[in-house]
């Protein structure tokens, strides 16, 4: 090898020496990459095994005595009959989700009146060591669904076990018959007597109720908190948007959250000790119709007894039919008014409406059939009054004669009126009273409609749900005290009462401003009527048609020119009476009120001198 080429090679090697220096692979080997993943996997599975080993030890110290139930599995089970099906969570051992099965939200989407994600119940109760454990902190074991028979109802039950070791449990029992809405609930500790500290347990349910039905405003006015004690029987919260809490410190026998047509409560086998309720909304929240808050007391000597604590979930609609059999006031879930309005509703109107109703499936064909009913109940009452008014519109020319004649004298002028009817045996009330008789059944609609599930999404002519307002037009603006769409019921409504009050007012004798405030009325109840359900205004409608067409039969009948001859024979037959027995004691009234005006006029006579 020459020189030359011994300083090629050279140069050669420095350049290898020098690549392998400054640009050599910075990738791992094969083992190294293994002992790293090895390393890796072992921080990811050792971290979390020893979170949850810590989370858990924690959680288990902070139930003391009742830590052997803080570890489990989650899982999910169901009761259903043809009404209703439930789903429990093994974790808590409470109710997770409610589907009523026959409904549908205002969207067609299945009506789910409870679930996890809205609604959340929980017990919660004190141990001897004055540690706070609730029910969602147990992991509960679920036994099998059994078939159970009672007092000739059948159903389904199933048991939630909680193990506290030693022979010790909670038994959380549900009992869900067939073709119910109720779900039976017993709630038992085995043996647990000493472990449990206080008096009462305390049972919570926070609802944030979800929109069921269009009218949202409607909605939450109807929602609220329902309960009843054991000595004063049914009460609730306002319905108003401002915030309320209510302490009961007395028995109570259920407490209920309730909307326009569906109600998710729960009823006390013998009594709570007490409760706390809370209503709420946020106006500007469209997604929540109102949160509702209950804390109720359970005595603790119930759940730790032999038998058990025993109560009652209701979850299902406000239907009469059904909430009438429960009892303690509960059908009071179901708004049918106040008085004599209720009773109206419950012997006259629902029997009626639920007899047309197993025969007739068109709702707004039982409306009119409805009206006919109640219109040949009160035919007696509306044949009476026609006939005072027509007395009175005979008597028209002399009653303006006494007017002119006492021009400006209002005492003078009724005083000479009263005699008019007096000597002619006309009762001016007579036409007063049969309307006033008829008031009852009208103002029961106003609470019938609006709370009738039976007609929730019932179409009708262009109307696609009775039970709300029908929209015949939407408006590009909103009216005051009216709103931006057009209730077509409720324009034909005020047109045939406007058309009504002028038929009536060609036969009565009312004159100036109370003549206009009659077709005022109508006007206004435009505006009210306007949002309220559609079955309402067209109930309204077809009254007046009927009424106008009594009117016209009665009209066509009743000969003006025969009670002109009967009211003078009666004119007759007073004096002749007069003459023989003395003044009656309608004279005598007159003469005192003609001596009072003498002596009142004496008295200004008076003062002016």
């Amino acid at each position: 090898m020459d020189r030359n080429q011994a300083i090629g090679f050279g140069l050669i090697a420095i350049l290898l020496l020098a690549y392998s220096f400054f640009f050599g692979s910075t990738e791992p080997t094969q083992q190294t990459v293994q002992e790293t993943a090895k390393v890796e996997q072992l921080q990811t599975t050792t971290a979390p095994a020893e979170a949850d080993s810590l989370v858990q030890a924690r959680r288990t110290a902070a139930l003391g005595n009742f830590g052997a139930a803080a570890t489990g599995e989650e899982s999910t089970t169901t009761l259903e009959n043809n009404n209703i099906r439930v789903t429990f969570n093994t974790k808590g051992g409470q109710v997770e989700e409610v589907l009523l099965k026959n409904y549908k939200t205002y969207q067609g989407e299945p009506l789910i009146l409870f679930d996890s994600e809205s609604s959340t119940t929980d017990i919660a109760f004190t141990s001897n060591e004055g540690k706070r454990v609730q029910l969602s902190d147990l992991y509960f074991t679920a036994s099998e669904v059994k078939e159970v028979a009672a007092d000739d109802k059948k159903g389904k039950t199933i048991t939630f076990r909680a193990n506290i070791g030693n022979g010790q449990s909670i038994d959380q029992v549900y009992t869900l018959y067939d073709d119910n809405f109720l779900l039976g609930y017993k709630l038992h500790f085995n043996g647990l007597a000493q472990q449990v500290s206080g008096e009462n347990l305390t049972f919570t349910w926070n609802d944030n109720l979800k929109q069921l039905e269009r009218d949202l405003q409607h909605n939450r006015s109807k929602s609220t908190i329902n309960f009843a004690t054991v000595e004063d029987g049914y009460d609730y919260l306002s319905i108003s948007d401002s915030k309320e809490t209510k302490s009961l410190n007395e028995p109570v026998k259920w407490v209920a959250n309730k909307q326009n047509f569906f109600t998710a409560g729960i009823i006390a086998g013998s009594q709570f000790a007490g409760a706390r309720l809370t209503s709420s909304v946020d106006p500007a929240d469209s997604t929540t119709v109102k949160t509702l808050a209950s804390e109720i007391l359970i005595p603790a000597k119930d759940v730790v007894s032999g038998s058990g604590g025993e109560f009652m979930f209701y979850f299902g609609p406000n239907d009469y039919k059904i909430l009438k059999h429960i009892g303690h006031d509960f059908d009071k879930n179901l708004d049918l008014g106040w008085g004599i309005f209720s009773y109206v509703n419950k012997w006259i109107i629902i029997p009626a409406f639920d007899f047309l109703e197993n025969y007739i499936g068109n709702y707004g064909i039982i409306i009119i059939l409805l009206v006919l009913y109640i219109k040949t109940i009160l035919f007696p009452l509306t044949y009476k009054s026609y006939l005072s008014m027509a007395k009175m519109k005979v008597l028209k020319p002399e009653i303006d004669a006494i007017k002119e004649r006492n021009e400006g004298d209002m005492q003078k002028t009724q005083m000479e009126t009263m005699k008019l009817y007096q000597e002619m045996g006309v009762n001016p009330l007579s036409g007063c009273i049969p309307m006033l008789l008829q008031i009852p059944i009208l103002f029961a609609m106003f609470n019938f409609f609006p709370n009738s599930i039976e007609l929730r999404q019932e179409a009708f002519l262009w109307a696609d749900d009775l039970s709300t307002y029908d929209v015949f037009a939407r408006l590009p603006f909103t009216i005051p005290f009216y709103g931006s769409h057009v209730s077509m019921f409720t324009l034909l409504m005020t047109a045939s009462t406007i058309l009504y009050t002028w038929s009536n007012n060609q036969i009565n004798t009312m004159q100036g401003p109370m003549k206009f405030y009659s077709y005022l009325m109508p006007v206004i109840f435009m505006f009210v009527l306007n949002s309220f359900p559609a079955g309402l205004s067209f109930y309204y409608f077809v009254s007046n048609i009927v009424t106008f067409g009594q009117q016209a039969a009665i009209r066509y009948f009743v000969d003006e020119t025969k009670i002109r001859t009967r009211l003078e024979e009666n004119k007759d037959k007073r004096k002749e009476k007069k003459a023989k027995g003395g003044p009656s004691f309608t004279e005598r009234m007159q003469e005192a009120m003609r001596q009072a005006q003498e002596r009142e006029q004496q008295k200004r006579n008076k003062a002016k001198k």
